[in-house]
């Protein structure tokens, strides 16, 4: 870790450059972005040394941005969607999304799973907002899987490890049931070609749950790949890019982020804690840890971590693939408006293609 005088003549170096000029995004894109960072910031709250979100006011965010399940196909992708319940008893469960059922009388082909997270730091936002409903709508017609995005609990109100424990539960109650509850009798799903997807916060649960389920034996579910967007780690370090692109860079600075950690890691730890740290030292990785696909923004402060977090995978002897995204924001795949978008879709859809079962996959090739 940097030194208190090491950061300051990092900061003074940057200061002596010129700062990079935002990122230029489509008008609609810009306005959201904008709605979004000034939400974010009125809805966290700092009293002295405790943070807290305003729920009232998050809930009417969430009001306006949700959307209900619907088990009709939809117009434009075809896709239905239907709700089920993990755990009630702390509010917890998950949004399927599954193309229509075939109407071939031939028994239907598995369709590899991805379990989905959504990032916000670890306290906001919902599997049920329209950003997230609208995206793994497209990852469901884009990449050919069945989609199960989590609503997991959120921070402060439920901090580490409660978004690792609601996630790896998820898998439990998907392993347990032998499938994905509210799919249609034509749709199959292959349990053992099941990827884990989530940006942001979602890409740092979906790297300590790989790790728990992959040092267990008996699964039915077996993870084939990480699809890891924009991943959220740190450390008490300043990085280059945090200070060269704080104030810079939309939707995440360094305030909203010391902000999250603090409402999500254990009460006194620090960001070097494992849960966002993760380095050489404390990344004790499964021996079946799956591959993973990295997706880095170039106008994503936290790029830095990402870059860190991949070769961290690397020394450790993991596959591992970094797609790099020069004018990426912080998000900016939840944006359709945004080629950069649609690219990172297909990438997607190319890992999960060269990292399924292989049995399943030869089946599924066979019968086209």
């Amino acid at each position: 870790m940097e030194t208190g005088s090491t950061s300051q003549e990092a900061q003074a170096r940057l200061a002596r450059r010129p700062r990079p000029s935002p990122p230029a995004l489509p008008c609609a894109v810009q306005l959201q972005v904008a709605a979004v960072s000034a939400g974010i910031d009125v809805i966290n709250r700092r009293r002295g040394g405790t943070v807290s979100v305003n729920r009232c006011l998050y809930s009417v965010a969430d009001r306006l941005l949700r959307v209900r399940a619907d088990p009709r196909p939809d117009s434009s992708s075809g896709v239905r969607s239907a709700d089920f319940t993990v755990d009630a008893s702390r509010g917890l469960w998950a949004r399927v999304f599954s193309p229509a059922a075939s109407s071939s009388p031939a028994p239907p082909l598995p369709l590899p799973l991805v379990v989905y997270f959504h990032g916000g730091g670890f306290a906001l936002f919902s599997a049920a907002q329209c950003y997230f409903d609208r995206l793994c709508r497209r990852l469901c017609r884009s990449v050919g899987a069945v989609v199960v995005s989590v609503e997991y609990r959120l921070a402060p109100e439920h901090p580490y490890p409660a978004a690792y424990d609601d996630a790896t539960d998820t898998l439990r109650y998907i392993d347990a049931n032998g499938g994905v509850p509210g799919l249609d009798d034509g749709v199959a799903v292959d349990l053992s070609s099941c990827f884990l997807a989530g940006e942001s916060a979602g890409g740092n649960i979906i790297h300590h749950v790989a790790n728990r389920w992959s040092a267990a034996t008996s699964n039915t579910v077996r993870l084939a790949g990480l699809l890891s967007v924009q991943p959220y780690f740190g450390g008490e370090e300043r990085t280059e890019s945090e200070l060269r692109l704080d104030g810079v860079a939309p939707i995440v600075n360094l305030r909203r982020s010391d902000f999250w950690w603090k409402a999500f890691l254990p009460a006194g730890a620090s960001r070097d804690h494992p849960a966002a740290h993760v380095t050489d030292e404390n990344a004790e990785l499964a021996e079946a840890f799956p591959p993973s696909l990295v997706v880095v923004g170039g106008f994503d402060l936290l790029q830095d971590w990402q870059r860190r977090y991949a070769d961290v995978l690397r020394r450790k002897g993991k596959q591992v693939q970094v797609v790099e995204f020069p004018e990426g924001i912080h998000a900016f795949y939840l944006f359709p408006q945004l080629a950069a978008s649609a690219q990172v879709i297909e990438d997607m859809k190319a890992f999960v293609e060269s990292n399924r079962a292989a049995s399943s996959w030869a089946q599924e090739s066979s019968g086209r």
